[in-house]
């Protein structure tokens, strides 16, 4: 009673497929993959480009530097 076997899931596809159709089901599918690809495209230009913060006394964050400085 605890797993369900092939001819369940096989039911469970068919009655998917009758309630939503084949139409529907491919443009959610496209839908979900293009969401996947805009996420993981947004999260590599994350990467690519390291975010910089300035604290509120105007120092900043990850050594960027602003000004120039002595050479001694």
């Amino acid at each position: 009673m605890g797993s369900f076997s092939i001819w369940h899931w096989l039911i469970v596809l068919v009655i998917v497929l009758l309630i939503f159709g084949t139409k529907k089901l491919r443009n959610i599918g496209g839908d979900l993959g293009g969401a996947v690809k805009n996420f993981k495209e947004a999260m590599r230009e994350e990467q690519a480009t390291p975010k910089v913060e300035e604290k509120r006394d105007g120092s900043t964050v990850e050594g960027e530097v602003t000004g120039r400085t002595k050479q001694q």
